[in-house]
């Protein structure tokens, strides 16, 4: 059976308590991870009403609403630069060369699709391109973003003043590097959840509860003033890193990451993510010019460490393939799930010793449950097709003296019935979605009618039967 010792950083974790977000009333938003699409990953800021009620309609369309994604969001670019505020209101003035039917307009025609509208905004003067912010107005915009029919708020951290800059900044880069020596280092015993940007994002937290609106609130300062310290108590969602972008490693600038990056950070704070409080590792990249494979451990690490599912590609110009990688409804099931909030675990890191912070070979070897049983996850990073083995006696909640039935997440079928262990060619970037259930009397029997034969593992040999 499977060794009970664990790892000092793996038990430290485990030993912290989940801790439950900002629980929003008389509704279940925002218990789970949000699902549907944002605009900036695809459009920047160059976006329209046309943009929107077309990915609304594509929502719809091709069958995305119906297993979940539900949310249209707007991201950056939707205000006049120029006319900045109503002079007398002080409300946000819509570029109505953009959206001529303003925000409410559009609000109605995609609530009319059954869908839910969300916005953007920044908590520092100007948004991250430049358009008006929320700081010191945070009660007027909530007021705004509820009278125009608004249900989400991603709410950035450009253009922060210097006198509203951290006393002791921090930024989740400096996570394992030697600390910028021009900054300050925080006292041990310094509460980050005192920090000025906290503080900043709990006025609109605040701002948000006294409307008459539903609206879900998810942070995005990158990480910044450990944010994971307070995110849970202040919003549904909270950023834990920079921006992503759709490549596998790297980043651009130390502002902008590939996809193993912010996965290797994610691993280190599992810990605050469960019902109504979700660590978010930024919207997809999927269709956006990453490989197939890399596609697939995108959407898949995404989904099984309950991130929110925000697509971020032009859903009128998607592929066939990119748009089955969305629609795998056993991912969803899992990120979805209505009785297991935490996320999947790494058991094994695989290419490094378990607990490495490494941004190019993070955990390749992850479990979970769901209602739907147990599922393995294995990650190839490497440049060339490997082997991947889930030993039974490595994952926690298999037994090696029982027999399972093994099930793609992918194919969406059984593959045969196993003991020991189960081993499985994946391709380099991509990952291996299992489930495995416990195999009962009459099982082997089943699956010969339904032509998959049985593969039993013995002792690392594998012998097949019709």
């Amino acid at each position: 059976m499977r060794s009970t010792l664990l790892s000092p950083v793996l038990a430290l974790l485990l030993s912290t308590p989940f801790t439950y977000s900002l629980q929003l009333e008389s509704t279940t938003e925002g218990r789970l991870p949000a699902m549907g699409f944002n605009s900036w990953n695809c459009f920047n800021e160059h976006i329209n009403e046309e943009k929107f009620l077309t990915a609304a309609q594509q929502l719809v369309d091709l069958g995305l609403k119906d297993l979940g994604y539900t949310y249209v969001n707007i991201d950056d670019g939707w205000s006049d630069k120029d006319l900045w505020r109503d002079p007398e209101t002080k409300r946000i003035i819509v570029d109505t060369k953009k959206f001529p039917d303003g925000i409410s307009g559009l609000a109605d025609k995609v609530h009319e699709l059954g869908l839910k509208l969300g916005i953007y905004s920044d908590r520092g003067t100007k948004t991250c391109a430049s358009y008006p912010g929320s700081m010191d107005y945070e009660e007027i915009d909530a007021k705004t973003f509820a009278d125009w029919g608004v249900d989400y708020l991603k709410y950035d951290n450009c253009f922060i003043p210097d006198e509203e800059e951290d006393e002791y900044p921090w930024a989740p880069e400096w996570w394992n590097t030697t600390h910028d020596g021009n900054k300050i280092h925080a006292p041990e015993s310094y509460d980050f959840s005192t920090s000025r940007s906290a503080q900043r994002y709990r006025a609109m937290r605040d701002a948000l509860k006294r409307q008459d609106r539903i609206i879900q609130f998810g942070m995005c300062n990158w990480g910044h003033a450990h944010v994971e310290k307070w995110g849970n108590e202040t919003a549904q969602s909270w950023r834990i890193w920079g921006d992503i972008l759709p490549q596998w490693t790297g980043h651009k600038d130390h502002i902008a990451w590939g996809v193993m990056p912010i996965l290797n950070h994610a691993l280190f704070h599992l810990s605050q993510t469960n019902f109504w409080g979700h660590a978010d590792m930024d919207m997809l990249e999927v269709g956006n010019g990453l490989t197939p494979a890399e596609d697939r451990s995108h959407f898949a690490l995404w989904a099984i460490l309950k991130s929110p599912l925000l697509i971020g590609t032009p859903l009128d110009k998607v592929s066939p393939e990119t748009l089955a990688v969305f629609k795998n409804k056993e991912l969803i099931a899992f990120n979805q799930d209505e009785s297991f909030g935490i996320p999947a675990w790494p058991y094994k890191w695989g290419v490094n010793a378990d607990w490495t912070w490494n941004q190019t070979h993070p955990a390749e070897y992850y479990s979970g449950n769901s209602t739907a049983g147990l599922h393995v996850f294995m990650l190839n990073t490497l440049e060339k097709t490997v082997t991947k083995t889930a030993v039974f006696d490595e994952v926690p909640g298999l037994d090696s003296t029982k027999k399972y039935i093994v099930h793609d997440m992918w194919s969406g079928e059984d593959i045969g019935i196993y003991e020991k262990e189960f081993s499985i060619p994946v391709e380099s970037h991509d990952i291996a979605a299992l489930r495995f259930n416990e195999a009962s009397e009459g099982a082997e029997e089943a699956l010969k009618v339904q032509g998959k034969g049985k593969r039993t593992h013995h002792a690392g040999r594998a012998t097949d039967e019709l």
